[in-house]
This record gives structure tokens, C-alpha cells and sequence, in this order.
């Protein structure tokens, strides 16, 4: 008789059923730590720094000093801190993704922009 090739898949099959099984148990016991690792990401939070921030997320379409590229500048703009905020949030149809900065920094963040001069 030939070998039959599924028991390999088989047995692979259980035993990683088996993992996840006994994984998911392992963090029934660990669901303080993770509670208390979002007060923690919250506190960072508190820390936002709207200049690192922009060198992250805003130079590669906003040019590297913000003046604009392939996206409008930032610089000196017209726009009010609401309609800042309202483009960060919500996006824009041109290209501009909304979401980018948490909405917790919007304010910051369309505070740190205005001051560019």
C-alpha cells in the first residue's frame, strides 16, 4: 500500500489547532498586563509631539520643510485651525488620507502647523 499524504496535513492541522487553543488560555491569564499596556500606549499619547510627528507622516507628500511637493505646503497657509483640523480628520478628495493624526492631537497639531512660518 502507498503512503497516504493528508495524515502529515492532518497531524499539522491539530497541532496548531492545539497551539491556539492553548495560546488563547495563556492570555485569559495575562488580561490585567494588557489592560494596563493601553494606560500605558494613552499615557504616550500625552507626549505627542507635532514636529516628529509632521517628519514622519507629512514631509513625504508636503515636502521635506513642509513647503509643499507633491501636496500642498504647510507653510504660511490660509487655512484656519478648524479647517486644519476638519482635513486631518475627514481628508480631502485630492489625495489627502484622513485619519493620519489621532484626533486627540488634531489640536496640536493644526497649532503646529500654523506656526510655520
Amino acid at each position: 500500500m502507498g503512503k497516504n499524504p493528508i495524515v502529515p496535513f492532518l497531524l499539522i492541522m491539530g497541532l496548531g489547532i492545539g497551539l491556539i487553543f492553548f495560546m488563547s488560555l495563556y492570555g485569559l491569564d495575562q488580561k490585567d498586563e494588557i489592560a494596563n499596556a493601553d494606560t500605558e500606549n494613552a499615557e504616550v499619547a500625552a507626549d505627542f509631539d507635532a514636529e516628529s510627528f509632521s517628519n514622519a507622516k507629512c514631509v513625504s507628500c508636503h515636502g521635506g520643510n513642509l513647503e509643499g511637493g507633491g501636496a500642498p505646503g504647510l507653510v504660511g497657509t490660509a487655512l484656519s485651525k478648524e479647517e486644519l483640523k476638519d482635513i486631518m480628520k475627514n481628508g480631502t478628495d485630492g489625495g489627502m488620507p484622513g485619519g493620519l493624526v489621532p484626533d486627540a492631537d488634531l489640536d496640536a497639531m493644526a497649532d503646529y502647523i500654523l506656526s510655520l512660518e
